[in-house]
């Protein structure tokens, strides 16, 4: 009797590191797979920063071709310069218009007034 539980709890113990050689195994096989996705992750990553920047470096291209610095340079010198000529032009009619209406206050009754 002794010798059929001692062999029982051997069974046991041998059964017990069979399922933990299992257990590990597939540890390392689900550590394996992440690995692996990782790297399949980076690689996908990678490639689609590859042609994101291609097609920003090639937008980019075609836009700016299309603005030539020396012209927007010359149309912005352009438009300073007919503002300044306006300003100078009709500065002195403003300020005796804006003089003109704060020296010339004819005084009224406002329309919801009323008299006691």
């Amino acid at each position: 009797m002794a010798a059929q539980s001692s062999q029982g709890i051997q069974t046991l113990l041998e059964a017990e590191k069979e399922a933990s050689k299992i257990v590990a195994k597939a540890r390392n096989f689900r550590v394996q797979r992440l690995k692996e996705a990782r790297t399949e992750a980076a690689k996908e990553i990678e490639i689609l920063k590859a042609q994101k920047k291609e097609e920003f470096e090639s937008f980019e291209a075609e836009h700016k071709g299309s603005q030539d610095l020396d012209k927007v340079k010359a149309e912005t010198e352009a438009m300073i310069v007919s503002i300044n000529e306006a300003f100078t032009e009709k500065k002195s009619k403003v300020a005796d218009r804006l003089l003109s209406i704060v020296t010339n206050v004819q005084p009224t009754i406002h329309k919801n007034f009323k008299r006691s």
